[in-house]
């Protein structure tokens, strides 16, 4: 792990490019804005319901471009644009397969038990099915996964202030942490979703300059693929599932296998139907209607994603002249590393105020991981710690002012961790093991409890904490003996994000063997207790008297089958 010595040296390169005074002033104008949304918002969110759930009014469109932007921070757009420069168009999985089925699966499957229960968080609904063990187990793993999650977004954009203006870190990140805090603090979840849809309109205004500009540079499509191969001396960083017949034949040294079975069920369907950071921001919604709608909606949206996202680092490939690497070795070297190739792309096209929209989408991108972080981090301590755990019955008031102040730590809390993704090759990998960890093992808990109602409390809990256990043992133990990867990832060739992903499909297993065989052997509840929580014991509404296009199941054929086209166009 690099040290703050290190990360001080890193962090005061020359800078590629400066600020005029127009890209100040738009830049300033949209942390202005942010900060005013949650003024005036602060009067709007002094009940519970209003500071943790927005009031649950919100449109199907607006928590759809929530639900979608809340996942829109440097995950994607540092992150994927640093996995897509090491792996190629493969990092594209992690936005269709990796993404869009479980998300329409969240809208038709699952959200009728998440909205009907009335539930303030996913361990609230454990709370509900299987006790206040699960319940607390959940809420503890899922804070600490928020504030380790949350130093990922606080360390992007200190790194594009730094190597675009030459900033220091330290203050990037204090800027941009701060503001979060205090529009949150103010205007909770309602204050949250708002920066959030206008976040979505910057990023995509300002993301679009680089794919852009960077196809007509290269000359299209095609030329772009030859100069890659050109570069590389191979032809596999450009395609989507041709080279996956063997654990040799692609820059991860992955088998379709584990894209399919750790990253299509286990990541993905564990992420978007159980991270609390996503699913609040349907629960927010108005109606069930509305609430199933959202995801289906922010699926169509996240289709479209890897073109603002994968295609930077496509484009670094073929057209950066010098050759980026990971962030240990770069440091060594004084080189740029995996994670600068959005901001070196962004310096490449940008001239005075196009810079300054470009920094903005980038800020906001920042700011909505961010605030997505913070937002569920300050529910689920609330409800699911505070609240369960050490006052019970203190009233209303104090649940929201407890929620302000825990908004105020997270964030605080939130810095220290944005110095731990250092010691990671690329965001992406550090990214994808606190999800085998967490997020993985919950899915597993969540599904057999929402499908199968012989499910029993000490199964759900049992399960869980022996998913959770598994997937940071089995971590521990490559870091320890790394030979044990041929183990665990069925191949010695087999790079970070390959481990991860079938590290995370064995801890989904030991959740899901673990989970059965406690419950056979233990009581489960009566059915009567069951209502509202599980498929067989509960009466979903029909939409048999709306016509087929305004059901949600005909939305989520539509986006299923457009799907299916864009994976065999780029096969």
């Amino acid at each position: 792990m690099l040290s703050v010595s290190s990360l001080l040296v890193l962090a005061t390169p020359s800078r590629l490019i400066s600020l005029s005074a127009i890209d100040t002033v738009i830049i300033a104008i949209y942390f202005a804005v942010v900060i005013a949304i949650g003024f005036y918002l602060k009067g709007q969110a002094e009940t519970g319901e209003d500071f943790f759930m927005a009031g649950r009014e919100m449109t199907a469109w607006i928590a759809g471009l929530s639900f979608l932007s809340a996942n829109l921070g440097s995950l994607e757009l540092m992150g994927w644009a640093a996995a897509s420069y090491q792996y190629g168009i493969l990092a594209t999985h992690w936005y269709w397969i990796g993404a869009i089925p479980a998300m329409l699966f969240l809208g038709i499957v699952m959200m009728p038990f998440y909205y009907i229960s009335k539930t303030h968080s996913v361990p609230g609904y454990l709370q509900l099915r299987f006790g206040e063990s699960s319940r607390g187990l959940a809420a503890v793993s899922f804070a600490f996964m928020t504030v380790l999650m949350s130093g990922i977004n606080m360390y992007s954009m200190a790194l594009v202030m730094k190597v675009v203006l030459g900033w220091d870190i330290n203050f990037s990140i204090w800027v941009s942490s701060l503001t979060v805090a205090v529009y949150v603090a103010l205007g909770g979840l309602r204050s949250a979703i708002f920066n959030e849809v206008l976040q979505f309109v910057l990023i995509w205004f300002g993301a679009l300059l680089i794919p852009i500009l960077g196809l007509v540079e290269a000359g299209g499509w095609g030329p772009l693929k030859q100069k890659i191969a050109e570069n590389l001396g191979r032809t596999d960083y450009t395609h989507l599932w041709q080279t996956l017949g063997s654990f040799t034949g692609n820059p991860m040294g992955i088998h379709w296998t584990g894209i399919v079975l750790g990253l299509g069920w286990v990541i993905s369907f564990g992420y978007w139907t159980t991270d609390f950071l996503v699913v609040q921001r349907v629960l927010a919604a108005r109606d069930l209607r509305s609430a199933q709608m959202a995801p289906i909606i922010g699926a169509a949206f996240k289709m479209l994603v890897p073109f603002i996202v994968i295609m930077p680092g496509l484009l670094g490939l073929a057209l950066l002249p010098e050759k980026l690497m990971g962030e240990a070795e770069a440091v060594a070297q004084g080189a740029h590393s995996y994670n600068e190739v959005l901001p070196l792309m962004l310096a490449r096209y940008c001239g005075p105020g196009l810079l300054g929209l470009g920094i903005t989408a980038l800020i906001a991108g920042f700011m909505s991981g961010m605030a997505g972080n913070v937002s569920a981090f300050a529910t689920v301590w609330t409800y699911d710690i505070y609240r369960a755990f050490f006052k019970r019955s203190a009233t209303d008031a104090h649940y929201v002012s407890m929620g302000r102040w825990c908004t105020i730590v997270g964030v605080l809390v939130s810095i220290g961790t944005a110095y731990l993704v250092m010691q990671f090759e690329s965001i992406m990998d550090y990214v994808q093991a606190l999800f085998s960890f967490f997020i993985a093992p919950l899915f597993g808990t969540v599904l057999l409890g929402m499908l199968w109602k012989r499910a029993t409390p000490a199964g759900g809990f049992w399960g869980l904490l022996a998913g959770t256990g598994s997937s940071i043992a089995m971590w521990a133990w490559v870091k320890v003996d790394p030979s044990a990867l041929a183990v665990i990832a069925l191949s010695s060739n087999a790079k970070d994000m390959a481990e991860n992903m079938y590290r995370a499909l064995w801890s989904w297993i030991v959740c899901v063997v673990v989970t059965v065989v406690v419950s056979y052997i233990t009581k489960p509840k009566p059915e009567s207790e069951l209502a509202g929580l599980v498929y067989g014991c509960t009466e979903v509404p029909s939409e048999g008297n709306l016509p087929l296009i305004q059901r949600p199941i005909f939305w989520a054929i539509v986006v299923a089958v457009v799907l299916i086209v864009l994976n065999i166009v780029l096969w």
